[in-house]
């Protein structure tokens, strides 16, 4: 091994810190080509993984390490080219498809939208995986590319050129393959690595807190939070967050191409979609309120909800997908994305009360099912889906739904799995206080 190398690592390792000449050593040996002199292998970069979940990363290394990692790659600096443009980023959990409704929904008041998504992490599904439910959409895309279908649309969501920050690209596959992915100084510069290359004018960030987060402390989640307003704030893209519940799925749908019927419905102002994904429609409003000040555009909630009404919201989902050759039969029928065949009630065993439900097992078992991946590039099945149908403290009678399952084949073992993950007490039976929606509101550091 180069003694370099082996000097950052046994430095690590023991739980000093590394100065920023260090961290972009190890920023290089990510973004280089196999052949190139300043390449890492893969057992390298995982030693300066693991030691940095273990022993964590100083304020001044997680500055380093984002900066280094921005710059591995090119720059978009987005914001020059169209004023006022804004990002916003999830920490991820189960149903999470806040992006999908939030884009052309800002897009339709006038705030111009650019997301570059990713894939699935962990048990949560990615939104690049989500929209790769829609036949013939182009994600990948390049500066001129993003540029050309802002113009068209008003918003821009897809997975980045391997210009963008390649060096994340590795660490990010290589945090899921050694159970580094809950580490928060890896997470802040993984994100803000791509969200900074980008280069919108101000961003907001929906972290997740609870069972089916990354995250279920709160005091993690405020750290995160504030880790990530306060480093974008100070590299130059103003930033705000929101802590956000994710003790039950969001929304009603979770898996792929369910997902995507379910932002359309919610696009579309559909009563009984919007009923059943309140609590989804209620991140998204709060995010685009609050991400819309950043740019002094003030987005009122009757002018979202003017946009949904009006048709103009949908429109832009459409015009964006028509801008990436989304498969012309699909937008003149863009509800036709089918799910799985095999469908399975899970029914309340007895009247009772939902006092929890186990949202990070119901997406560990959609992977189990297709609807995720074990390994980088693995295929996904994007037909398999939950429908939650009761939620977080509802009184059900015997025999009503909680759960509705899609899948390929029948599979009885899993299907009961599934049944394990609602907990019912009895009707009068005290609960533990359930989370709001919107938990916490966290600002730049003074």
């Amino acid at each position: 091994m180069d003694p370099a190398i082996f000097a950052v690592l046994a430095r690590k390792r023991a739980g000093a810190p590394l100065d920023d000449d260090a961290i972009r050593r190890v920023v290089r040996g990510a973004a280089a080509a196999p052949d190139e002199p300043d390449h890492w292998g893969d057992a390298e970069l995982a030693a300066f993984l693991t030691s940095s979940a273990i022993h964590g990363l100083g304020s001044a290394e997680m500055h380093a390490l984002t900066e280094a990692m921005l710059h591995s790659g090119t720059t978009w600096r987005l914001a020059e080219a169209v004023p006022g443009v804004v990002d916003k980023h999830s920490t991820g959990g189960v149903g999470d498809k806040v992006s999908l409704v939030l884009s052309p929904l800002l897009a339709a008041c006038g705030v111009p939208v650019v997301m570059l998504t990713g894939r699935g992490l962990g048990h949560t599904g990615g939104t690049a995986d989500k929209l790769e439910a829609i036949p013939g959409l182009r994600l990948e895309t390049d500066r001129a590319g993003c540029l050309a279908t802002l113009a068209q649309s008003g918003l821009h969501m897809g997975i980045a050129s391997d210009a963008i920050a390649p060096a994340d690209k590795r660490l990010y596959a290589l945090r899921d393959r050694i159970a580094a992915i809950d580490s928060l100084p890896l997470i802040v510069a993984s994100i803000l690595s791509k969200k900074l290359a980008a280069g919108a004018a101000a961003q907001v960030f929906d972290v997740k807190v609870g069972r089916g987060a990354f995250l279920e402390s709160l005091d993690d989640a405020r750290r995160l939070a504030q880790l990530l307003v306060d480093i974008s704030t100070d590299l130059g893209c103003p930033a705000t967050g929101r802590i956000t519940n994710m003790d039950q799925p969001l929304g009603r749908w979770s898996g792929h191409a369910s997902e995507v019927l379910e932002s359309l419905a919610c696009l579309r102002g559909d009563p009984d979609a919007s009923a059943a994904a309140s609590d989804l429609m209620e991140v998204t409003f709060v995010l685009c309120e609050a991400v819309a000040a950043q740019v002094g555009a003030a987005v009122t909630r009757a002018q979202l909800e003017d946009a949904i009404a009006s048709g103009a919201a949908y429109q832009r989902f459409v015009d964006w997908a028509k801008a990436r050759d989304a498969d012309a039969a699909w937008l003149d029928a863009p509800e036709a994305l089918p799910l799985a065949p095999i469908e399975r009630v899970i029914t309340a065993p007895r009247a009772g009360r939902v006092a929890s439900i186990d949202t990070r097992r119901l997406g560990e078992l959609l992977i189990a099912l297709g609807g995720g991946r074990h390994l980088p590039g693995a295929p996904l099945d994007h037909g398999v889906a939950i429908a939650r149908e009761a939620r977080l403290g509802e009184t059900v009678e015997k025999d009503q739904p909680l759960l509705r399952v899609h899948l390929r084949a029948a599979d009885d073992a899993r299907v009961a799995a599934f049944a394990d993950c609602v907990t019912l007490v009895d009707v009068d039976a005290a609960l533990p206080d359930l989370r709001p929606t919107i938990v916490e509101t966290v600002e730049a550091s003074a």
